[in-house]
């Protein structure tokens, strides 16, 4: 199937250098988790001198929309429910970063999603060194930042990955990437969460270019002990705040960290 390239591309920034990838960590949202169940809302950058505990961390990759509210109300949610710091870099950080409107050719994706992958092993190697760091973390992103968590291979990188929390993105063949190239190894715990209905990446989209898309990771997945998927009838795109959603996520995080400090 061929589809029609309908949509717009911005920005002439296609690569990170060292200055971009700090700034995008330095001006992270990151939420800490208080001494009485509530939250710390700052940036790394402003964190040093702050914290009295180090936590496990979230990283969490932010889709095409940058940090919005919805990211920040779950960043809140799970560090003080599940007791782990969240961080987020800010891939917007980055001055005329190039920005798409759907759909446009997938070598444009592709310059995209290289830049968020190289954010996040950025954000893993400097979050070892940060004194709210415990070293162990999970990995996750929402929808073009789910393409950077499924992919994010953790060989060679100081830590301990405990598993990885992908939201609204399939993990399939599709118009948004040139092939998935997902790292999800069938010992690492994945949760996989997904509207039944998704509007980019189910076949509820006309420009998906892929007839038998299952429209979750269950393809990726099929081997994994270790793995769940979440299929939520009539969920929106951004589903991070659902209850069920967000019940799924605490559980998941809170086994992790437990098998994590048992190991």
């Amino acid at each position: 199937m061929t589809i029609e390239l309908t949509g717009t591309v911005k920005g002439t920034v296609r690569t990170h250098t060292d200055e971009t990838l700090k700034a995008c960590w330095e001006n992270a949202l990151l939420v800490l988790p208080d001494a009485v169940g509530g939250v710390v809302e700052t940036t790394p950058a402003r964190a040093r001198g702050l914290a009295a505990a180090a936590f496990p961390t979230l990283v969490f990759a932010h889709g095409s929309s940058g940090i919005s509210d919805a990211i920040r109300s779950f960043a809140r949610f799970i560090a003080s429910t599940c007791g782990w710091a969240v961080a987020v870099p800010d891939s917007m950080q980055t001055k005329d970063r190039i920005t798409y409107v759907s759909p446009v050719a997938r070598s444009e994706y592709e310059a995209v999603h290289a830049m968020r992958s190289s954010e996040l092993a950025y954000a893993v190697k400097a979050l070892c060194r940060e004194p709210w760091s415990n070293g162990l973390y999970a990995v996750a992103g929402t929808s073009e930042g789910g393409v950077a968590a499924a992919r994010f291979d953790a060989s060679g990188l100081p830590g301990r990955e405990l598993a990885k929390l992908i939201f609204s993105w399939s993990c399939e063949d599709n118009y948004h990437v040139q092939a998935p190239r997902s790292v999800l190894p069938d010992d690492l715990p994945v949760l996989n969460v997904m509207s039944l209905t998704d509007k980019y990446f189910s076949r509820a989209n006309p420009y998906l270019d892929n007839d038998r898309a299952l429209g979750h990771a269950g393809k990726a997945l099929e081997n994994n002990p270790n793995a769940a998927i979440l299929l939520i009838p009539q969920a929106p795109h951004t589903l991070l705040n659902l209850p069920v959603v967000r019940d799924a996520a605490a559980s998941f995080l809170k086994r992790a960290a437990a098998e994590g400090a048992a190991a």
